[in-house]
């Protein structure tokens, strides 16, 4: 089984920044991705950006240029750096991972339990 646990959120003024982290642990082979996804009130669970193995990274539209997704292997940890917040950024922040367990099995997909990030004078 694997765990994801996010930390970083938080309440910030727009323009400001905050950096997530997420850490994998338990039974983990390799990775196939990673990424970050976000959900406010009343709208779906979207894509924020996401990070192959091999380094390659995707975003939304409605980010790039303000956040980086990157990753350390060794830690088997995804960081999102989000600058120039803005109030529409506010949801709750899902880390999720494509990760195989075992050479033997094919990838599953796992999910962290969540962490707020509010923008707000």
């Amino acid at each position: 089984q694997v765990q994801l646990v996010e930390s970083g959120g938080g309440l910030v003024q727009p323009g400001g920044s905050l950096r997530l982290s997420c850490a994998a642990s338990g039974s983990i082979f390799n990775f196939v991705n990673m990424g970050w996804y976000r959900q406010a009130p009343g709208i779906q669970r979207e894509l924020v950006a996401t990070i192959s193995s091999g380094g390659s990274t995707n975003y939304a539209d409605s980010v790039k240029g303000r956040f980086t997704i990157s990753g350390d292997n060794a830690k088997n940890t995804v960081y999102l750096q989000m600058n120039s917040l803005e109030p529409e950024d506010t949801a709750v922040y899902y880390c999720n991972a494509y990760i195989r367990s075992s050479w033997r099995l094919p990838p599953a997909n796992y999910w962290g339990q969540g962490t707020q990030v509010t923008v707000s004078s």
